[in-house]
C-alpha cells in the first residue's frame, strides 16, 4: 500500500500522483522510494504502455524537496543522498523503457522541476510555476539538475535560471522549450490522455529502442549513432516490426 502515490490504470495508461498535499507534495526519500517502486512493477507489465506523472490538487506538481529532512545532513549523507536518489529514480525515469508524461499542474521547484525534467514529455497548465532555487539555500540543484536544465534550455538560460534561482511562468517554460505544451488546468490531463493514447498506437518495442537511442545521443561515454543503428537493426527480428510492415501492406491498422 502506497502511502504517497495514488495510482491508477486505465486502457494502457497509468496515472500516478504524487499525494502530500500538506507539503505540496515535496520529494522526500519514503515518496522516492514509492515512485521507484510502483514504476519498476509498471516497467514489468506489457499492459502499461505509458506512464504519467502528477501533482494531487491543483497548487503543486511536486513544489521540491522536503528540506526539513536533510537540512542537517553531513557531506558524506549529502552525497548519499544525490547519488541514491539520482539512480533509484531521475535517471530511471529517464532511461525508462516506457515513455514517461509530466504533468505540471502547479509549482515544479527544485527537486519538482528535476523530476519533471527527467520525464520525457512534459506539459503545464496555466497556473504552473517553475525553478531551481537551490542556492538560495546554500546548494546547487541536485538529482540531474544541472544537467538536464542546460540540455532542454541551453546553457545560458540554465546559467540564468540556476544562479538567480528565479522561477519562471508556464508561458516562460514553453518559449525556453522547458516544456511541450501549455494548457489550461481543465485541459491539462486530457491533453496529456491524448498524447498517450496517441502513443500507444504504436509499437511499444520501437518506442522503447528510440527512448534509449535518443539518450543516447546525451551521453558523452556512448556513440549515439552506434545505439541507433543497433537498435534499428534489432527491430527487424522483433515480431512487432512483422505486425506493423504487414499492416502497412495489407492496408490495415497493426494489433500491437
Amino acid at each position: 500500500m502506497m502511502k504517497n502515490i495514488q495510482a491508477k490504470t486505465d486502457d494502457g495508461i497509468a496515472l500516478l500522483s504524487v499525494n502530500r498535499p500538506d507539503q505540496l507534495n515535496a520529494l522526500n526519500n519514503e515518496t522516492i522510494e514509492e515512485l521507484h517502486l510502483i514504476l519498476n512493477d509498471f516497467n514489468n507489465d506489457k499492459e502499461i504502455k505509458v506512464v504519467i506523472i502528477t501533482g494531487s490538487g491543483n497548487k503543486a506538481f511536486v513544489a521540491g524537496a522536503d528540506i526539513k529532512e536533510f537540512s542537517s545532513y553531513s557531506k558524506k549523507e549529502g552525497e548519499k543522498l544525490a547519488r541514491n536518489g539520482q539512480k533509484k529514480l531521475f535517471d530511471f525515469i529517464e532511461n525508462y523503457s516506457k515513455p514517461i508524461i509530466a504533468a505540471i499542474n502547479g509549482f515544479a521547484l527544485g527537486g519538482g522541476l528535476e523530476l519533471a525534467m527527467a520525464c520525457h514529455i512534459r506539459l503545464a497548465s496555466e497556473n504552473a510555476k517553475m525553478g531551481l532555487p537551490e542556492v538560495s539555500l546554500g546548494v546547487i540543484p541536485g538529482y540531474g539538475g544541472t544537467q538536464r536544465l542546460a540540455q532542454l534550455v541551453g546553457k545560458g538560460k540554465a546559467f540564468e535560471m540556476i544562479t538567480t534561482g528565479k522561477m519562471i511562468s508556464a508561458e516562460q517554460a514553453l518559449e525556453y522549450k522547458l516544456v511541450n505544451y501549455l494548457e489550461t488546468q481543465e485541459n491539462l490531463m486530457s491533453k496529456c490522455y491524448k498524447i498517450a493514447n496517441q502513443i500507444i498506437k504504436n509499437s511499444p518495442k520501437a518506442i522503447s529502442a528510440a527512448l534509449k537511442s535518443i539518450n543516447a545521443g546525451f551521453n558523452s561515454e556512448i556513440n549515439g549513432f552506434e545505439v541507433e543503428i543497433d537498435s534499428f537493426s534489432n527491430c527487424f527480428q522483433s515480431d512487432e516490426f512483422i505486425e506493423g510492415t504487414n499492416a502497412f501492406l495489407e492496408k490495415r491498422k497493426p494489433n500491437f
